[in-house]
């Protein structure tokens, strides 16, 4: 019940309305480096955290190949990315001289730009109608930057956004979280990869060797999760090829290891080295530890500022993601808030 308002006594037959939601579009909220404190205060950041967690533990233990439950919502989400996936194959990379970021990208991404709204509308209810274009915008965040032709974890955090709203509005439940991850997010993964392996996009803000991965985070945590009290697979395993080419299918931190290496060349040591320090971790229970708190200092923590606080949208080591509280119901406020990956030197991964 909104503030201010009073309950009728039990014996009234007057009946209280419900509170109606009230959706906005996001907008950037962050602007100084002191703002970022508003953001760790808020509803949304204790919301997004809660999504993430509360995921990591819905997967532990659990293999991709676990039986669970596929609800109508997760069906069309699914539906959703695979009309993504299709808009590649109809849109082949060009021509160019440079090597990286095709421009192609930018044809496809403008497809969805433009059709972002009717493909969440398949996916929300029509008594959410309202919702839809509040919504869209974490969906065309989620799959990187066109002027740049990047992606990173930020963009990764936009499409978690995406899920984390459609979970705060009712549209997926608390038994669909086994699926939210193993078949929704699963399946995002392998729509951004073939993004990123089509038309060449470069890595948004990356840390090079010292960061976790160009591309993704939450896979490693929700990967790691998985892994919890694995009965042979221990933290050292997934840097033996033959483990890894073994076990992939069934666990999502060891098909991020293998992407790796199907991308990068050299020793795993030298062109992922934070990953290679990871493997000597004595447990995955320890891993999942750590990478959470990696995790919320490196990606919802950091802030870079250039320019006095003036933002150049064309720098192509600035990452922006707004993150804000959907359908607060009997809530007043809303905040948005940005998220900005920094380019300062990385935290080290520690227990």
């Amino acid at each position: 019940m909104a503030e201010g308002e009073r309950q009728p006594p039990p014996d009234s037959s007057e009946e209280t309305p419900s509170a109606t939601p009230t959706f906005i579009i996001p907008k950037k909220e962050i602007h100084t480096v002191p703002d970022m404190g508003k953001w760790k205060r808020s509803q949304a950041y204790a919301d997004y955290i809660g999504f993430i967690l509360t995921l990591n533990e819905g997967v532990k233990g659990k293999k991709l190949t676990f039986d669970y439950k596929v609800s109508e919502a997760i069906e069309k989400l699914v539906a959703l990315l695979d009309t993504l996936d299709r808009w590649i194959d109809e849109t082949p990379p060009v021509d160019q001289p440079s090597r990286f970021g095709n421009k192609a990208y930018r044809t496809w991404y403008a497809k969805l730009d433009q059709e972002a709204e009717n493909l969440v509308a398949t996916v929300i209810p029509t008594n959410l109608a309202a919702a839809v274009p509040e919504v869209a915008v974490y969906l065309k965040e989620a799959v990187g930057n066109s002027t740049r032709i990047d992606y990173g974890t930020g963009h990764e955090a936009a499409f978690a956004a995406f899920l984390c709203c459609l979970c705060k509005i009712g549209v997926l439940r608390v038994d669909d979280q086994v699926a939210i991850v193993f078949k929704v997010f699963d399946r995002y993964l392998e729509v951004m990869r073939k993004l990123q392996k089509t038309y060449r996009m470069e890595p948004a803000g990356s840390q090079g060797v010292w960061g976790l991965d160009d591309f993704q985070f939450l896979p490693f945590i929700w990967g790691s999760s998985q892994l919890i009290d694995h009965p042979h697979l221990e933290p050292r395993h997934f840097v033996d090829e033959k483990a890894v080419s073994e076990n992939h299918k069934d666990y999502m931190f060891l098909q991020c290891i293998l992407f790796i290496t199907e991308m990068k060349t050299g020793p795993f040591a030298e062109h992922s080295n934070q990953l290679w320090n990871i493997s000597a971790v004595p447990s995955w229970s320890k891993v999942n530890q750590g990478l959470i708190r990696m995790y919320k200092a490196e990606v919802t923590a950091r802030s870079t500022v250039p320019g006095g606080g003036k933002k150049d949208a064309s720098d192509p080591l600035e990452l922006e993601l707004a993150l804000q509280a959907v359908n607060c119901c009997v809530e007043k406020q809303q905040v948005l808030l940005t998220v900005e990956l920094s380019l300062q030197p990385p935290l080290t991964f520690s227990f």
